[in-house]
């Protein structure tokens, strides 16, 4: 049956409103709302969102329902932050280092060893005040979304093709890193030099030799079979894969005060539960990537790292701003 050139217009013409528009009641009372992050399912992502899901659909009464968009579906994190912002996309995750490019100085959650340990992560994440300083920092600096809850995939190593076992063998590799001043500063530190670039770009990268070094959480590295080109996992742990969970501004005002407490609830649920589950993840990721066969370096030397990192905690957080210097103080002074 031919089919005319109009009627195909109109077709992607309204595909394309279909993905632009609010969610709308599937049945009289039922909203759906779309949940973007760029990570696969099997992820710390995923944990996010199940457990966020779960709870507001349960505080609800089945009225306000999830759909997730895993693996860069609506787009990696940068543009599916400009798509919430904007009121496209409800909600979505972004890394810290993502969240700089809105806010600078988010970039303080990805200072190198302002965590001490997967403990400390767990406790700075769950910590209210903590929760309380960086969205305060967030609304005071983006507009158009708010944070409504923290979370982590654990803490962030390096990878390549060959060993790291201190901060020697770093001089002169070619890294990537996230699009943040302090990963720009940290690096180049230790006598690397930086590479940007999005992270689906990072298998390719490290195929081709653009770059020698990737770094990122045991599970993600797992997920995204980055073990496939770089086979060498170097449990360097120098930050935290801290994430923020947003909601854009356009559906947080059109909300009854019972529904913005339900979402809220629901993502406190996330601030309370997913930090374990992720780090539990991340040592069963590990346990699978020995038994395949990839090379986990443990007895790397982290002192080196730290000697350098240590000085830049202060100036760095001073730089960025006084929400910086808040968040730093806070973490650090958890026991």
């Amino acid at each position: 049956m031919a089919i005319s050139r109009r009627t195909v217009v109109a077709g992607i013409a309204s595909g394309a409103a279909a993905i632009a528009a609010p969610y709308v009641a599937r049945a009289q009372g039922v909203k759906n709302y779309r949940f973007a992050y760029d990570q696969p399912k099997t992820t710390g992502y995923g944990i996010l969102g199940d457990i966020f899901a779960n709870k507001l659909k349960e505080l609800s009464k089945g009225t306000m329902l999830i759909d997730q968009y895993p693996g860069a579906q609506l787009g990696q994190e940068p543009q599916v932050l400009q798509l919430v912002k904007n009121g496209d996309v409800e909600f979505c995750i972004s890394s810290s280092a993502n969240a700089a490019t809105l806010s600078p100085q988010a970039g303080v959650m990805s200072m190198h060893f302002l965590f001490r340990s997967e403990d400390h992560l767990i406790k700075a994440m769950a910590d209210p005040e903590v929760g309380k300083a960086v969205k305060a920092m967030i609304e005071e600096t983006v507009q158009g979304a708010h944070v409504i809850a923290l979370s982590t995939l654990g803490l962030r190593s390096m990878y390549s093709k060959r060993e790291i076992h201190k901060v020697e063998d770093m001089k002169g590799l070619k890294v990537r890193v996230q699009a943040t001043p302090t990963e720009d500063m940290m690096f180049p530190a230790y006598g690397a030099q930086t590479v940007h670039m999005p992270f689906g770009s990072v298998y390719t990268s490290l195929q081709t030799g653009v770059m020698d070094v990737a770094e990122n959480g045991v599970n993600v590295y797992l997920a995204n079979k980055h073990y496939e080109v770089a086979p060498v996992l170097s449990m360097t742990e120098h930050e935290a894969n801290n994430s923020l969970v947003w909601i854009s501004d356009k559906l947080w005002n059109s909300l009854s005060a019972d529904q913005k407490s339900w979402v809220q609830a629901a993502a406190d649920d996330v601030n309370k539960n997913q930090p374990a589950k992720a780090l539990a993840l991340e040592h069963e990721s590990a346990t699978k990537l020995k038994s395949i066969g990839v090379k986990i370096v443990t007895d790397v030397d982290k002192s080196g790292f730290q000697k350098i990192a240590d000085p830049y905690l202060d100036s760095i957080s001073k730089e960025l701003g006084p929400h910086a210097v808040k968040v730093k103080d806070l973490i650090r002074a958890l026991k």
